[in-house]
């Protein structure tokens, strides 16, 4: 019956390509990200955070869009709780990258410690495998491919837990400059919480895997 419903529901033209909209730029993102903290050039490193503010904002555009297309259309590919939530958890990632590269340029942390490189490195690949995943979302005929991305998802979510705390705690060890210990703490923050987000749309993504596969 439910294969009968989608061979009559009509092809959606709205919802998947905006999702792959927002699957490439958080992977966009996240990306110059990664080259903002890894290069050692200070004025390359503020041009990379002005394109981390412009992705952020093509990716409220995006979201925006999938809202107003959830509020007009009674026909959707997927659940409209689940549009929402996949919606909201993509647009949180892009937030929390953007809150990074905005505090580093914020407190002029012009050393980056390895942690915060590390799970750049991480994120990224969090967020190859969210822009994977959605792009499965058009025909479900993969749903390995979206099962396995989610499995990297946590797995990765837990290394970089495991980076945050050990970096926390060599701070309080050895860091005797109290405003210093407080910017790495609140970026290594950051950065960490995006990662937690990259579990949260794993986790959505996950959820519409079991309703529609």
């Amino acid at each position: 019956m439910s294969n009968l419903f989608k061979f009559f529901t009509p092809q959606d033209k709205k919802f998947h390509p905006l999702f792959e909209q927002a699957g490439s730029n958080v992977l966009k993102i996240s990306e110059a990200l990664l080259a903002a903290v890894s290069t050692s050039d200070l004025a390359k490193r503020k041009e990379i955070f002005k394109e981390i503010e412009r992705l952020e904002h093509v990716g409220d555009d995006i979201t925006h869009s999938i809202f107003l297309e959830l509020s007009k259309n009674f026909i959707t590919p997927f659940d409209r709780e689940d549009i929402h939530a996949l919606a909201s958890a993509v647009d949180d990632i892009a937030d929390y990258i953007y809150g990074t590269s905005s505090r580093l340029d914020m407190y002029k942390m012009d050393e980056i410690s390895d942690p915060i490189v590390k799970i750049a490195e991480i994120l990224v690949e969090m967020c190859q495998d969210i822009d994977k995943a959605i792009k499965e979302l058009r025909s479900f005929k993969n749903i390995r491919v979206i099962a396995d991305a989610c499995v990297r998802i946590n797995s990765g979510e837990n290394q970089a837990d495991y980076v945050f705390t050990m970096a926390v705690a060599r701070l309080f060890e050895y860091e005797t400059n109290a405003i210093e210990l407080i910017k790495q703490k609140e970026v290594l923050q950051m950065i960490e919480t995006a990662t937690d987000k990259c579990e949260d749309a794993a986790n959505v993504l996950e959820s519409i895997l079991v309703k529609n596969a």
